[in-house]
């Protein structure tokens, strides 16, 4: 009877360690498609970003003239000067003063120019816009040279939640999802790969796709590419929260339940046999053995 236990007790601990272990099938990356992890059409095509309500331009004006310069570049300030004071002075003081917000119409206000239409353009195309701009109201001037601009987005950034949640910056023109991942400090064993969810707002209208992110075919689809804004999120699968890693744990958890099985069944079977005993008269009235 107790190895008939041993043996239930043995079938059903494997069975659910098996069931619930964390195998390198559901955390690697770049597997091949299968009937599991699914095959994505090669649609990637990156495009620049197009700027949308609420970014925040750096706009930085170089030329030989001085006057220029200071008229632009607040009092002269250099470009490696406004970053440097730009990062110390956070999201307002002298953040505000070097950068120009893309207003509810779509706008922004340039000294000198007055409002530019920028929603739905590049930083490149801001670029030439601001030099063809300026070169036609400055070139009258005595001493005027040539115009150059650089134009950058300076709140590009991306939030995740579920895994290690936050809002992280976007440190280089092109991010993939993987270094996105990587900057939240990848995915734990208990995340869903397969079900990544990508949130994503384009004039004024909110996308949510979903994702294997195990899938090589990843870097060749619409996912690879994040943009500013993007929120990743990522489910928590609580099922697996008493997941096993290893086989070794398997079969310590395995050896201990049978043997906290085989404990308790003695217990219960030693209480059985003293009630047998006692209702078939095998011990006397003061309860000794005759």
């Amino acid at each position: 009877m107790i190895y008939k236990f041993r043996n239930i007790v043995f079938l059903a601990v494997v069975g659910l360690a098996l069931a619930s272990c964390v195998t390198a099938r559901k955390v690697n990356y770049m597997q091949k498609p299968d009937k599991q992890i699914p095959s994505y059409t090669d649609t990637l095509a990156f495009e620049d970003y197009k700027l949308r309500i609420g970014d925040r331009l750096y706009v930085y004006v170089y030329s030989v003239d001085e006057k220029i310069q200071k008229m632009y570049n607040a009092g002269g300030t250099n470009a490696s000067q406004m970053r440097q004071q730009m990062g110390q002075g956070g999201m307002y003081g002298s953040y505000d003063l070097y950068t120009y917000l893309v207003d509810e119409e779509g706008n922004i206000e340039f000294p000198t120019i007055g409002k530019l239409a920028v929603q739905g353009k590049t930083c490149r195309d801001v670029k030439y816009m601001l030099e063809a701009e300026l070169s036609t109201l400055l070139r009258d001037l005595p001493g005027y040279s040539t115009i150059s601009c650089e134009v950058n987005i300076v709140n590009r950034s991306f939030s995740v939640i579920g895994a290690k949640s936050g809002r992280y910056n976007i440190n280089k023109e092109k991010m993939t999802i993987f270094e996105a991942l990587a900057l939240a400090g990848d995915l734990g064993d208990f995340n869903s790969r397969k079900e990544v969810k990508l949130i994503r707002e384009i004039n004024g209208v909110t996308t949510i796709k979903t994702f294997d992110v195990r899938s090589e075919d990843i870097v060749n689809s619409e996912y690879y590419y994040i943009e500013p804004n993007d929120i990743i999120y990522i489910r928590y699968i609580p099922g697996y929260s008493f997941g096993i890693n290893h086989v070794t744990t398997v079969i310590g958890v395995t050896a201990s339940t049978i043997s906290f099985g085989a404990f308790i069944y003695s217990i219960i079977q030693t209480g059985i046999n003293h009630v047998n005993k006692r209702k078939n008269g095998d011990y006397d009235k003061k309860g000794g053995d005759q």
